[in-house]
Formats: structure tokens, C-alpha cells, sequence
């Protein structure tokens, strides 16, 4: 055991020297989960043109804000890296999210599981932008303690989401009924963001009720609804030129 322990130990010290070195350079910072962790990951987030940082100030200035776009405008990824800085300023007490179980044009059948777990694939998407602002060590950890939860939209009715970020992803798959639903359950010191794109929804057609919803609230005070084209796509540049021929 002790030679094993020897033959380690140089490995170790080095990994240790070079994150002291990465330290001293201020390219990483002390996380009680995951140690020493790129700083990337806390850095705060700058938005890329006039619409996204309207949006995000709607965000810090609302308590409820629809955010209404075509894919690749960073809708979903702005709303996911605001709800973490609400969280870690400690302006709220948990991030929920929710998103329609909806497939994009095929079905997969049963998944196995627990809700939380059937809902995963539907909300990859937001993992990977919780896993850029937190880390994956990080999120896991608020997963399992509840400080992050997913609520699957079949449940949320009966509930009041108090001292909360909530963040409803791709509302253009919730029926008018549904998005009735998710926001009165809004309540107090809580903020919620509906994210979706009208032009792009999987039910059929004239059933999406995100438009309509969008169009009654716009003007009440309290909430802002902010728009998004494809000058704001910040995906690859073919994306903001194929959007309009299709």
C-alpha cells in the first residue's frame, strides 16, 4: 500500500502545484463541491445584441416576462444564467423549471422512470446551460437537494411557486389552458420567464396558445413581453439566413 501511495504522489502533487499556479493567474475559484473550478462558469454573462440585453433587463425589472423568438437567439440560455445569479445572489431560494413533454415530430413511447427522469430529455437543453453557469458538480448537487427542480407541467396545477425562478421552456408546445395554468401559479418574490417561438410549434396547427396569451397580457403592468428575430441569432450564421426561407 505504501508504494502505490508513493507512485501517487507525484501525480498528485503536481495536479496540486497546477491548480495553485491556475489560482495565482485567477483562472480558477474555490467551490465547496467541485473544488477548484474554472471560473467560467461565474463569470457573468454579456448580451450579444440590443434585443438580448432588453431582454435581460426585462428579466432583472419583471416578474414576469414572455420571451418570444425563433431558435438560436439565446432565449432559454439568458433566462437559465439569470435564474443561476438571482440564486446565487441569493434573491431567491430555488430555480424551477418546466417544458412541455412534447417530441419534436416522432414519438419515443414509454420512458422508463420517475418523472423527473421521463421529463430529463425534454430538458437537456436547460442542463447544458445550468451545466455552463454552475458546473456539472454544482448542478447535480442542487438537483439532488431540490434547490434546482423540475416540475413537470402535468403537476404544477395546485401549486403557488413562492421565492422562486421559474423558467417555462418552448411554451409554443403549451396549450392556451396550460399556460393559464403555469402562470397563476406565479407567487410572492418569485420571477418567472416563458420561452418559446410562435412559428415553430410541434402541436397542431392553431392549438398553440403561447401568441394568444402573449398578445392579452402585453401592456400589464408588472410584466414585460420582449420579441427576438433572426438578428439575434448567435447560433452558426447559416441559421440566420435559413430561418427566413423556411
Amino acid at each position: 500500500m505504501g508504494k502505490r501511495s508513493d507512485r501517487r504522489a507525484p501525480a498528485n502533487m503536481i495536479a496540486l502545484d497546477a491548480a495553485r499556479a491556475r489560482k495565482a493567474h485567477g483562472q480558477e475559484v474555490w467551490d465547496a463541491v467541485d473544488g477548484w473550478r474554472d471560473q467560467r462558469y461565474v463569470r457573468n454573462i454579456k448580451p450579444r445584441t440590443a434585443n438580448q440585453a432588453r431582454l435581460m433587463e426585462a428579466i432583472r425589472s419583471h416578474d414576469l416576462v414572455f420571451a418570444l423568438g425563433p431558435a438560436g437567439t439565446g432565449k432559454t440560455y439568458l433566462a437559465v444564467a439569470l435564474a443561476v445569479e438571482a440564486l446565487e445572489a441569493g434573491d431567491v431560494s430555488r430555480i424551477v423549471l418546466s417544458r412541455p413533454a412534447i417530441e419534436a415530430g416522432e414519438a419515443l413511447g414509454y420512458l422508463p422512470g420517475s418523472a423527473e427522469e421521463k421529463l430529463s430529455p425534454y430538458l437537456r437543453p436547460l442542463y447544458d446551460a445550468l451545466t455552463d453557469r454552475m458546473g456539472s458538480k454544482r448542478m447535480r448537487a442542487a438537483l439532488d437537494d431540490g434547490t434546482i427542480e423540475i416540475a413537470p407541467i402535468a403537476f404544477m396545477r395546485g401549486r403557488t411557486l413562492n421565492n422562486a425562478f421559474v423558467v417555462i421552456d418552448e411554451a409554443q408546445n403549451c396549450l392556451y389552458s396550460q399556460l393559464k395554468m403555469l402562470l397563476t401559479r406565479l407567487g410572492a418574490r418569485s420571477t418567472m420567464v416563458v420561452t418559446g417561438d410562435p412559428d415553430q410549434s410541434d402541436l397542431m396547427e392553431g392549438m398553440s396558445g403561447l401568441a394568444e396569451v402573449a398578445d392579452r397580457v402585453a401592456g400589464l403592468d408588472g410584466l414585460a413581453v420582449t420579441h427576438l428575430d433572426g438578428t439575434d441569432v448567435v447560433r452558426h450564421p447559416l441559421v440566420a439566413r435559413m430561418l427566413p426561407a423556411l
